[in-house]
């Protein structure tokens, strides 16, 4: 079985969701935090993250950059996608809109003052429709607290480690948009992250890594 390193900054940001990837799948995977910018150039787009795949039979190493190119390697050849074409793409425009959001909030702190009420009334909007949409998938899967099926998807994956993002780590340049999230977080929302968390494949990296539940939960 081939193993991996993933090379991204100490950030939960692009990064989550690659690793619960590699962790749901049972695979050897290390982690590295290059020194940056000093190892910018050693990177094959100059930027991170980075996923080298190695194979047991010693064969060249497989090198990819991009999140999501990252992610959706990883969730297809693990089975956390499914083969279908229009089921694999209805789970990838979902994560396509969260990366949108992201770069949108990002996008925030480089705007004035006067600008950044306009900034976060355009991002409630985009969150209250991902909201709704996927509290929707989560009932039409008959509120189990999984997306799709009876099992850990992608789609499931990439939701934490969006919520995660805005509750544990944005939260230290913006309180608002943590406030404003876990006021419209659904009970459907709420159950997925609690879900996730008990599943046996992710268990023990959320007992490590820290757990959501503690701040979508906390009154």
């Amino acid at each position: 079985m081939a193993s991996y390193i993933f090379r991204y900054f100490e950030a939960i940001s692009l990064g989550e969701t690659i690793r619960l990837l590699l962790t749901a799948a049972k695979v050897d995977w290390t982690e590295e935090c290059p020194e940056w910018p000093k190892e910018k150039p050693n990177q094959p787009f100059g930027r991170l993250p980075v996923l080298i795949e190695r194979s047991a039979d010693g064969s060249p190493d497989f090198v990819l950059s991009e999140s999501s190119t990252i992610e959706r390697y990883l969730a297809r050849t693990y089975g956390f996608l499914p083969m279908d074409p229009r089921g694999a793409a209805v789970q990838e425009q979902l994560r396509d809109r969260q990366i949108d959001m992201i770069m949108s909030f990002r996008g925030h702190s480089t705007v004035s003052d006067s600008a950044k009420e306009e900034a976060y009334a355009k991002f409630e909007g985009l969150l209250d429709k991902m909201i709704r949409i996927h509290t929707d998938i989560l009932r039409e899967n008959g509120n189990t607290g999984y997306s799709f099926g009876s099992k850990l998807s992608y789609t499931d994956m990439a939701m934490y480690s969006f919520m995660k993002m805005f509750f544990v780590q944005l939260v230290q340049y913006s309180e608002k948009v943590p406030r404003l999230f876990k006021a419209k977080l659904t009970p459907e929302l709420v159950k997925l992250v609690t879900t996730l968390e008990a599943d046996p494949l992710l268990s023990a990296y959320v007992s490590q890594r820290g757990s959501l539940a503690t701040y979508v939960l906390q009154e």
